[in-house]
């Protein structure tokens, strides 16, 4: 079967991730990118004005965003909702990371699930010319979250480990790469992607009031042991995860995550201030660009490296 002649997008994006969607417009010819004027009034309310709202009839349109707080998700909301709406032949929008992702338990009456709340509110876009809207995510915290989103829209989910895979297959030690999983969840969503490396599994057992890191299965002796997870965050699973694994004759410990959202620039115990803290540390801490103010924070600070998404967003745009 043929495939479909490929396609021109028109790629709008908020002003964080102008970064982010300039590497995506370098990957193809294909892709141009337009502006949108982030106005506000004096009482702190958006003023926006899509630029060029007239020439983007009947194109591909496309709309880069990054929640990265509360603060910024109204703005970006209104012209989610506002480009479908100007006679577009399709409407993707491409959210790298869900940040709500991680708090879709309800464990007593009175949580509020905001992760479902995230996903009505997108499933509410307005349909374009073309259809539903085409929503493009990576690695989702909980996989029960694809079946949030309603038929109004048609999540698309992607995955940052193929960059991972290619930046490994570069190490000079790629024949003794393990990869360890901090806890069954990170096992779940990830091992069948990984299934040709050997797996070192932990778990977080209780041990009177404190929970410790321990091996639940695999061995890490003399290797270099990559720990994979979605997301990091204050990163203290990471650190006692790492801990652990040297203590059972990992040779090296490195982490993975898609994304390194870091609140409270927790990123900052991580950072290599010494020889001594590159010895004992992480030799390598990789995430994506999926959250662009992180990105900017640990330029050039070892032992951190970013795998952009730029690629695989630029394909995505095509589906």
């Amino acid at each position: 079967m043929e495939k479909p002649n490929k396609k021109q997008v028109l790629l709008f994006h908020c002003v964080e991730s102008e970064d982010l969607a300039r590497k995506v417009a370098a990957q193809s010819d294909l892709i141009q990118l337009q502006s949108i004027n982030w106005r506000s009034f004096d009482d702190g309310f958006p003023n926006l004005f899509i630029n060029n709202a007239q020439d983007i009839r009947g194109h591909h349109v496309a709309f880069l965003a990054s929640f990265s707080s509360p603060g910024v998700i109204f703005e970006q909301l209104s012209v989610i909702f506002a480009l479908p709406r100007l006679f577009v032949a399709s409407f993707t929008l491409v959210l790298p990371f869900f940040p709500t992702g991680s708090f879709e338990r309800m464990e007593e009456e009175g949580d509020v699930a905001t992760a479902f709340t995230m996903a009505r509110i997108l499933s509410n876009i307005p349909i374009s010319r073309g259809g539903p809207t085409s929503l493009v995510i990576y690695d989702i915290h909980a996989l029960q979250e694809r079946f949030y989103f309603s038929d109004h829209v048609l999540p698309c989910f992607e995955t940052g480990i193929p960059l991972l895979k290619q930046r490994l297959h570069q190490l000079p030690d790629s024949d003794n790469i393990v990869v360890a999983f901090p806890d069954d969840g990170a096992w779940k969503r990830f091992h069948k992607q990984l299934d040709h490396f050997p797996t070192v599994v932990c778990a977080k057992v209780r041990e009177g009031d404190k929970r410790i890191v321990r091996i639940k299965e695999g061995n890490p002796t003399g290797c270099h042991v990559v720990i994979v997870d979605d997301l990091v965050q204050s990163g203290g699973t990471l650190i006692e995860c790492q801990k652990v694994l040297a203590a059972h004759g990992a040779s090296k410990v490195s982490a993975y995550v898609t994304h390194g959202v870091f609140p409270k620039q927790s990123w900052e115990r991580f950072v290599h201030k010494n020889e001594a803290e590159s010895e004992k540390g992480f030799a390598y801490f990789w995430i994506t660009d999926s959250c662009p103010l992180t990105v900017k924070a640990i330029a050039n600070k070892a032992p951190f490296e970013v795998l952009s998404l730029a690629g695989s967003i630029a394909d995505a745009l095509q589906i």
